[in-house]
C-alpha cells in the first residue's frame, strides 16, 4: 500500500480525479481525520472536508508508478 497526500478543492477536480482511478482495478481509501471511504465514491468524497488534504491509500500489490503518474495533478 502506499500513502500520498491529495488537494481536491473544487467540483472539477473531484470528477476528474474519480474519472481517473476508476480506470484501475486498484482499491484506493481517502482518509481524512477519522473518516475512511472509497476514492470512487463522489458522495463519499463530497462528504469529507475538501478544504484540507486527503490522504488517499493507493492498495496495489505491483508497483503503482502509472497510477502516481495519473494522479500528478492532485498531488500536494
Amino acid at each position: 500500500m502506499k500513502t500520498v497526500q491529495i488537494s481536491l478543492n473544487s467540483i472539477d477536480k473531484v470528477k476528474s480525479f474519480v474519472n481517473d482511478i476508476t480506470k484501475f482495478d486498484y482499491d484506493f481509501d481517502l482518509v481524512s481525520g477519522r473518516y475512511v471511504i472509497d476514492a470512487k465514491s463522489i458522495m463519499g468524497i463530497f462528504s469529507l472536508d475538501l478544504s484540507k488534504p486527503i490522504d488517499l491509500n493507493i492498495h496495489a500489490e505491483d508497483n503503482a508508478d502509472n497510477v502516481m503518474e495519473i494522479i500528478k495533478p492532485y498531488l500536494i
